[in-house]
């Protein structure tokens, strides 16, 4: 089983200790005694943007495309062109270090096993759970080329013409041949007609990589990559309209104060359905002592810019709700209660009472 940190607390203790009260205590350093110190969690939003870029190479020849080979939609300078195909949000517990509890290491306890996560959130109580852990949002590149090496192509003839001019012209004359020559070898009308379909089908294409490969010496060719850029955003208070990042159709996801990006806009909205509290004005020392966990509330997510929206979704945030005890009549007299816990929220996942004989 993998778990990253667990911890067990047992004792031999005599009958009348054996249905003792669980302590949960307030962590205070140097104050609280020897213990089990574990978190309960906030929520973190990690931001997953995946994005893509077209860059556009000019060929050597371009100057002439229009010329020789009636190519108009050709360009003369480097192009790049970023996009947002799509933003993925993933929730992730945190330690919430304003709430952090021990249960001291006494003969009293009957929490005897006690499982944390890696970083110290409380994952079970009397039972084992294995830690969650979350996908790789390590940053993803790819890229991809259509580029040829055209000069493999070029005759002897082409590669001492006398002026760029006269190189222009018998390449655009070579990609004419070439194109006749694939066109007779589909009609059937090539002398070197091969009897095999097999190789005429290689022949034909290997002219179309030679006709391409040349082509590239005018119009160029194109570099296509595609990135996923990772954020974090941690939601504290209900936000219209905050800046989450700025994106640039040069330059990709850039920072917040870079205007040469769109901004990408979030909002966050307390869905309210956070339940009543119930108290009746009076703390008992016993639930101040006793095992916390964290009730939420639903909290709308939006990202968008001026004219999309890229994702909305609805997620639970301890931020937004408030912390409560488990009763200590889970943990004395004949019962031997087993708890889990939602590792992203803090909340009770399962609790499972079984009556213990004497």
């Amino acid at each position: 089983m993998n778990i990253k940190s667990l911890l067990v607390v047992s004792f031999l203790l005599v009958h009348s200790l054996a249905w003792a009260q669980t302590v949960v205590l307030p962590y205070q350093p140097g104050v609280t005694t020897e213990g089990v110190t574990y978190y309960l969690p906030k929520t973190r939003l990690n931001i997953l943007v995946q994005a893509s870029c077209t860059t556009q190479y000019p060929g050597e020849l371009h100057s002439y495309a229009s010329r020789f080979l009636r190519l108009t939609d050709v360009t003369n300078k480097k192009q790049i062109k970023w996009n947002i195909d799509k933003i993925t949000v993933i929730p992730q517990g945190i330690p919430d270090t304003t709430k952090v509890f021990s249960i001291p290491l006494k003969k009293a306890t009957i929490a005897p096993l006690v499982s944390l996560s890696s970083d110290g959130l409380i994952l079970s109580i009397n039972t084992a759970a294995e830690e969650e852990h979350m996908p790789d949002m390590s940053p993803q590149e790819s890229h991809k080329s259509n580029q040829l090496n055209s000069k493999d192509y070029l005759s002897q003839e082409i590669l001492y013409a006398g002026s760029v001019a006269k190189m222009a012209e018998l390449t655009a004359n070579e990609i004419y041949e070439l194109r006749e020559s694939r066109t007779a070898l589909s009609k059937g009308e090539s002398d070197n007609l091969p009897k095999d379909g097999e190789q005429l089908k290689l022949m034909i294409q290997q002219l179309s990589l030679q006709e391409e490969a040349l082509l590239q010496l005018f119009k160029g060719y194109q570099e296509d990559m595609n990135k996923t850029f990772h954020l974090s955003f941690l939601p504290e208070k209900n936000i219209k309209k905050d800046i989450l990042f700025r994106f640039s159709d040069q330059s990709g996801v850039v920072s917040v104060n870079d205007l040469s990006g769109e901004p990408i806009y979030i909002d966050i909205t307390d869905c309210k359905t956070l339940p009543s509290e119930v108290f009746d004005g009076k703390k008992k020392k016993t639930e101040e002592q006793a095992v916390r966990y964290n009730i939420t509330s639903e909290v709308s997510v939006k990202i968008y810019s001026r004219n999309k929206v890229y994702c909305e979704l609805t997620t639970p945030l301890p931020q937004f709700g408030r912390t409560e005890v488990l009763s200590n009549e889970l943990f004395n007299k004949r019962q031997s209660t087993q708890v889990l816990f939602n590792q992203q929220t803090g909340t009770l996942k399962k609790i499972t009472d079984e009556s213990i004989d004497k």
